[in-house]
């Protein structure tokens, strides 16, 4: 699949954010001053926290109101925010550059999380890291994971796996997706489908069985890879859309779903062409963010050619709850980190 295969939606259910030159260049020049956020990180959040409320009125009540309310958009598209003024190579394992001397961009990420809930990790993505790297890995190319760049990356919502059955619960509310580098070609997408262009997309049969419990999502492909052995752990069955129809929620896996039945499996392609076909697309650059709300829609990545030679795509990535309280069973004590 290519970008061409898609049609791109413009309508409210995209938040566009610009930032002045001058906004910029004053978080810029502040955050260059906070040293590594992983050495103190409740320090570093609050230090955020304090610079990003200096943003222009209208700009932080847009960005704060995409967090909390129902009716706003799924996806928030911000444009011009600082930049570290140096980056070393694009890591090619998925691991933190330890040549990055400044750390300007995990303060626009971890800044933009603290305006919509708090950031957080999990022990099976990325090793409980609240910043991840997204860079393609070379023996991870053609998987449905964040390590992938040869295969069109599916539209999904990023779960967790839970030992309850249910993969939705302990999901982030928020991704926050920021670009340091685009790939030398240029040609990487980025998609979001909102949950409400997908259902009037579809047909009324086809969200009666898409609402009703016939499909398991298996668990997410670091969790398949680094726990399970590569063997496949599957979900309960559980509902794709759920919610009233103003406010509908989607869940799709990116490491697979399985229909229980032939209606399942043909609802289930009508769903990803839908998404296909109501989906916003955009070409991420240094200096943008995409703030995806992982509830109200799913989201899906171009293929693109990596070279794994320091100049790769170079994305990082943050998941946000905004209540930890009903997660607290998966806690690591003294630490910032969930099972």
């Amino acid at each position: 699949m290519t970008a061409l295969d898609l049609a791109v939606a413009q309508d409210a259910t995209l938040a566009e954010i610009d930032l002045p030159d001058s906004v910029r260049d004053g978080l810029g020049a502040q955050l260059a001053a906070v040293p590594d956020p992983v050495a103190d990180i409740d320090w570093s959040m609050s230090r955020y926290l304090q610079i990003f409320a200096q943003l222009p009125i209208r700009t932080l009540q847009q960005i704060q109101d995409f967090g909390r309310h129902p009716d706003t958009p799924g996806v928030g598209y911000v444009r011009n925010a600082p930049v570290d003024t140096r980056l070393p190579g694009t890591p090619t394992d998925g691991r933190p550059s330890p040549d990055k001397a400044t750390f300007v961009a995990e303060g626009v990420l971890l800044g933009l999380s603290g305006l919509l809930g708090e950031p957080v990790g999990f022990t099976t993505e990325k090793n409980g890291q609240l910043v991840h790297d997204v860079v393609p890995v070379r023996g991870g190319a053609t998987t449905q994971t964040n390590q992938g760049s040869s295969v069109f990356l599916n539209f999904h919502h990023d779960i967790v796996h839970d030992a309850s059955g249910r993969y939705d619960l302990a999901s982030p509310d928020f991704l926050v997706l920021s670009c340091l580098r685009a790939d030398p070609e240029g040609l990487a997408a980025t998609y979001y489908a909102d949950a409400r262009d997908i259902c009037r997309a579809l047909d009324t049969p086809t969200l009666e069985i898409l609402r009703s419990p016939r499909f398991r999502m298996n668990a997410p492909g670091s969790y398949v890879r680094d726990v399970a052995g590569g063997v496949d752990v599957l979900s309960d069955p559980v509902p794709m859309i759920s919610g009233p129809g103003h406010c509908p929620e989607v869940s799709a896996a990116a490491n697979g779903v399985h229909p229980l039945d032939d209606e399942a499996r043909a609802a289930l392609d009508r769903l990803q062409s839908a998404c296909r076909g109501v989906a916003h697309e955009v070409f991420l650059r240094p200096g943008q963010v995409l703030l995806i709300n992982n509830r109200k829609g799913l989201h899906a990545r171009s293929q693109f050619t990596a070279r794994y030679d320091g100049r790769d795509r170079w994305l990082q990535r943050a998941y946000v709850r905004r209540n930890q309280w009903d997660l607290r069973h998966r806690g690591v004590p003294g630490v910032r980190r969930l099972h």
